[in-house]
């Protein structure tokens, strides 16, 4: 299949360092090209003469390990004036031009304040998309491997349809895994480390590092909004910090709470799972990481990572370089690596960084 660009969507603001990862990245699959990224756009489009190699890049570089990338597809063409009285059967007759199959259909767009305007309008356009591509002999045939469309607005007579690998893209429209708030959590920092959960772990880690009984150190702790997501799932939890933790989640008796520096503190033995979020600089932080995996004090780690004001990218690439580094030469084995900037992160990113 031969696309006209990549279109990566992100978080408004930070397109550029979308931009830079991507373009290495591409690069080091043997696809060369260039980026357009608009400040303030929420996505970026990635160029190349070599037209196949798109579609390699698709295939060939795994979304789960771009850092700043939400969601991605293949262009295959832009319509830029759909009639008002139907939008739906141009582009059915453009996808049914490409492809006898999709596994579903996702509608979106930007998600930033102008690009949110459409969220109404793409919840009414899943009927009318869905009936013309069956008029024009696209099938839905979902739990399989054909690939998704995504259609991509960014006004309601705009669209980009590009297509999708659904075994190497994000699950959800956007990119955006939407959690509800749990009226029970000290603070809405708990959604980042249940979004992390989620979105990073593999089934097998989540069963093997987050096992009822088990054990977890929280760097950071107060309130105890990620203290809270660890004991709703059965562990016992140190919570270190110098400040108060929630009186109710201190009652439910799995929490041990210390008063003490999150960088000078050490575990009495080890622990199944290290958690940290603490505002301070990228390589400081990585180098708290690397002391307790390199050491064997815990068997995986995940962690917050606030980004400078410029050269983000190359702060979280050079921070996963330091640990990965460090706990290679120390233990002689890579440790596995998934680093994302989720929905519930701001100006920071999060990585799990686990032992292999």
């Amino acid at each position: 299949m031969r696309f006209t660009a990549l279109l990566v969507q992100c978080r408004a603001g930070f397109e550029n360092d979308c931009a830079a990862e991507l373009t290495e990245r591409a690069a080091a699959e043997n696809v060369w090209g260039y980026c357009k990224a608009q400040p303030g756009a929420g996505f970026v489009e990635y160029f190349s003469e070599d037209g196949p190699g798109l579609a390699r890049a698709l295939t060939q570089l795994p979304m789960r390990t771009l850092v700043f990338a939400r969601q991605w597809a293949g262009v295959v063409d832009i319509i830029e004036d759909l009639p008002q009285a139907d939008r739906a059967t141009p582009i059915a007759e453009i996808v049914a031009a490409q492809v006898t199959h999709v596994s579903g259909v996702f509608i979106e767009y930007p998600d930033t304040n102008t690009g949110k305007q459409l969220s109404a309008f793409s919840r009414k356009f899943q009927r009318p998309i869905e009936a013309a591509l069956a008029r024009a002999g696209v099938q839905l045939a979902p739990e399989t491997d054909a690939p998704r469309l995504q259609l991509f607005f960014t006004d309601s007579s705009r669209v980009r349809v590009a297509l999708a690998d659904p075994g190497n893209s994000a699950g959800w429209p956007m990119g955006i895994l939407r959690l509800k708030m749990p009226r029970q959590a000290p603070s809405r920092s708990t959604l980042k480390l249940d979004e992390a959960l989620k979105r990073l772990f593999t089934e097998e880690e989540r069963a093997q590092l987050l096992r009822p009984g088990g054990h977890a150190v929280d760097l950071g702790a107060a309130p105890g909004g990620w203290t809270w997501q660890l004991t709703e799932r059965g562990m016992f939890v140190t919570a270190i910090d110098n400040g108060p933790m929630d009186a109710t989640l201190m009652a439910g008796g799995r929490v041990e709470h210390l008063r003490s520096d999150a960088f000078t503190y050490r575990p009495a033995r080890a622990v199944d799972l290290l958690v940290c979020d603490i505002v301070d600089k990228p390589a400081r932080v990585a180098g708290l990481m690397a002391d307790w995996l390199e050491r064997g004090w815990c068997r995986a780690a995940v962690f917050n990572l606030k980004l400078p004001m410029r050269k983000r990218y190359a702060a979280v690439r050079d921070a996963l370089a330091l640990i990965a580094e460090r706990v290679g030469e120390k233990t002689g084995r890579s440790p596995a690596i998934a680093c994302k900037q989720l929905y519930h992160d701001r100006e920071e990113v999060t990585a799990l960084v686990r032992l292999a």
